[in-house]
């Protein structure tokens, strides 16, 4: 990790040049893309590799990973100097809709109610990209957090299937009951609570939801995210221990989608490309020496919960991991995308995260 935080400091400190001096790709940001697809490139093989034992939730991961790859080919497509890194990305995205094709078969098998209830996440068109970026308030972090999960994850997904529609009721998309409503905007959570709160939201908005509750999706959406950034900082303010490299990913994962570019922090980048095993391509539980071990009591926000369809590999190789890891790198990838090549600034938003989302086609 010493020598990636070097390489990459190495690279910050280089004078911005004007482009037609040097090309975007030997830039600073132009290597830094290079690394992540390298990256993005072996976890693929491993998907590859374990594609029959993959689960869903793993699936998904690279269902985001795909339509964010296609986002970046198309940002890169009209600029000659862009057309070789536009190029890799827009192979490393018809892998992986070939790969999440055949997946659905091994799904179908393995865990077929599941996948009936959550496939609309792995249909192409589902994810949408944000195009305008905002950043998170920190004003509206809770005073406090409640420091373990504050309902199951067989709730959560209760409510995301009432939701999506996918139920044995053969009930339309948008529903809402009452008990959802007061699950998914309940103040003061945590963890993984929190992120599927947020990820109720995001998929309402995906699914096109707009009446009653969902009219104030933005509003929910910035309190969860805010208080995701919060333990983002928690974790890395304890060293990214190894039961917080899950969640920290999956914040940056959900709310990259949501529009907030102040996830994607160049430290937080470094961190993730360290966590890859890179023999295996996947993303897990360390090899290093010092981490704390399975029972040891943890400080405040970080993860507790066991997830119930987690699947972990003999060799260390986390499903979940991966999915979160995957995703994340994928939004830092498009968030590059959209940055002017020499400088790393942002374009300004011009419209909020809410009314700018593409199917995978960013606006030029």
């Amino acid at each position: 990790m010493a020598r990636l935080r070097l390489f990459l400091l190495l690279l910050l400190a280089l004078p911005p040049q004007p482009s037609s001096l040097l090309p975007w790709p030997d830039t600073a940001q132009g290597t830094m893309a290079g690394l992540i697809l390298t990256a993005l490139e072996k976890a693929t093989l491993f998907l590859e590799d374990r594609l029959p034992n993959i689960n869903l939730d793993g699936a998904v991961g690279f269902q985001v990973l795909e339509v964010q790859l296609q986002g970046v080919q198309k940002k890169w497509a009209s600029d000659p100097l862009l057309q070789p890194l536009s190029l890799r990305a827009g192979q490393l995205a018809n892998t992986l809709s070939v790969l999440l094709q055949k997946s659905i078969f091994y799904l179908r098998k393995s865990d077929p109610t599941y996948l009936r209830e959550f496939q609309p996440s792995l249909q192409p068109g589902f994810w949408k990209l944000p195009h305008a970026w905002t950043r998170t308030n920190a004003s509206l972090v809770y005073p406090r957090l409640e420091p373990v999960d504050s309902f199951s994850e067989e709730s959560s997904d209760a409510c995301l299937v009432q939701l999506l529609g996918t139920g044995t009721d053969s009930s339309q998309p948008c529903r809402l009951s009452n008990f959802c409503r007061t699950l998914m905007t309940k103040t003061g959570c945590s963890d993984y609570s929190l992120s599927h709160q947020l990820l109720f939201f995001l998929w309402a908005r995906m699914q096109g939801c707009t009446e009653g509750l969902f009219h104030q999706s933005q509003h929910y959406i910035d309190i969860f995210c805010a208080n995701m950034m919060e333990l983002n900082r928690r974790a890395e303010a304890v060293g990214y221990t190894y039961r917080t490299r899950d969640l920290f990913m999956e914040n940056i994962m959900f709310c990259g989608m949501a529009g907030f570019s102040d996830f994607y922090k160049l430290r937080w980048l470094e961190a993730i490309l360290s966590w890859q095993k890179p023999q295996l391509g996947c993303f897990g539980k360390p090899d290093a020496k010092g981490e704390l071990p399975e029972d040891t009591p943890h400080r405040q926000g970080v993860l507790r919960r066991v997830r119930r369809r987690e699947k972990m590999f003999t060799d260390g190789c986390s499903c979940h991991n991966t999915a979160t890891a995957v995703a994340a790198l994928g939004g830092f990838l498009y968030i590059l995308a959209e940055f002017h090549p020499d400088n790393g600034e942002p374009h300004p938003p011009a419209q909020s995260p809410e009314s700018s989302y593409q199917d995978g086609t960013p606006n030029a």
